[in-house]
């Protein structure tokens, strides 16, 4: 898989409306939605499904949930070593944990589902920069 083909597939995606724990494209989803469509659009059947979650599941818990589930299906990468195709985690805070993520679509700019939008690219400003907690590509991708 070729890092163009995960941005492409990721774009198709823009316009979804964002509905909380959903994952069909042009119907709903939420962050970690967009990632699993497109992992199934291009990595055929999801390795796990997630739990039921709430909006404020990273706070309640305390745990690094998201970071954790990343690491178990994509490959982690430092964050300056991140490429376009290669999927960003956020924390709001520097205390919490990670909870929002994205697939980023160039060297400045984002894909995500975001509360209350539809999917969109967007540019990796530095609050975007400053929030970046993980950064993980696709297995089997090549350049």
């Amino acid at each position: 898989m070729r890092r163009a083909e995960i941005v492409a597939a990721a774009r198709q995606w823009l316009g979804t409306p964002y509905h909380h724990q959903a994952s069909l494209r042009g119907v709903g989803c939420d962050c970690l939605g967009l990632v699993r469509g497109v992992w199934r659009d291009l990595c055929g059947p999801e390795p796990e499904m997630p739990p039921a979650y709430s909006p404020n599941w990273a706070e309640s818990l305390g745990q690094e949930t998201l970071a954790l589930a990343a690491m178990r299906h994509l490959r982690p990468l430092q964050l300056a070593q991140a490429q376009p195709g290669d999927v960003l985690l956020f924390r709001w805070r520097a205390h919490l944990p990670a909870k929002h993520c994205a697939i980023l679509s160039a060297p400045d700019a984002i894909i995500h589902a975001h509360d209350g939008a539809a999917v969109t690219e967007v540019a990796l400003t530095g609050w975007w920069r400053r929030h970046l907690s993980h950064a993980f590509f696709f297995p089997g991708v090549s350049d």
